[in-house]
């Protein structure tokens, strides 16, 4: 029999699990390779609050597992994360950041989609919502606003 364990209890866990990974990031100050992806929708951006972190608006995306390919990374985290598969992603390029005591090479993506349909993973996002470019909230994750001028480049 399969006991299902609240969305309280997966979230605590999952900060749980942060705090523990801020420790090893610390300690080791390890390279790590993510994917930022905006994801658009007319002139409209999407956003998260993650559970975990500072709660801020951010870009969904993740971490990128070993022998995966960073577009693949993309669309298994939209997958997971939000519950929809986008197949076509345009390279945004990189950004290398510093977070977290830990090196960041992020490959950043952009997709456009045809509909606001979204299914949240809510152990892992808190909420999610779709701005206007030029009406974005205040409190913003730091590098939101970089990525975001490579959209108005593309």
């Amino acid at each position: 029999m399969a006991v299902a364990i609240s969305v309280h209890a997966r979230r605590a866990a999952i900060r749980l699990a942060y705090a523990g990974l801020c420790t090893y990031w610390f300690l080791f100050r390890p390279q790590i390779e993510g994917v930022k992806c905006v994801v658009s929708h007319g002139g409209d951006v999407l956003l998260v609050r993650h559970t975990y972190g500072k709660p801020v608006w951010d870009l969904p995306g993740g971490t990128v597992r070993r022998r995966e390919l960073p577009r693949d990374a993309a669309r298994r985290e939209m997958n997971e994360e939000l519950g929809r598969r986008i197949e076509d992603w345009v390279d945004l390029g990189e950004l290398y950041v510093n977070i977290n005591h830990h090196h960041d090479n992020l490959h950043l993506f952009q997709a456009y989609v045809h509909d606001r349909q979204i299914d949240l993973d809510l152990t892992e996002l808190a909420e999610a919502n779709w701005f206007p470019l030029g009406a974005l909230p205040p409190d913003l994750g730091r590098y939101v606003r970089p990525i975001l001028a490579r959209v108005r480049k593309a």
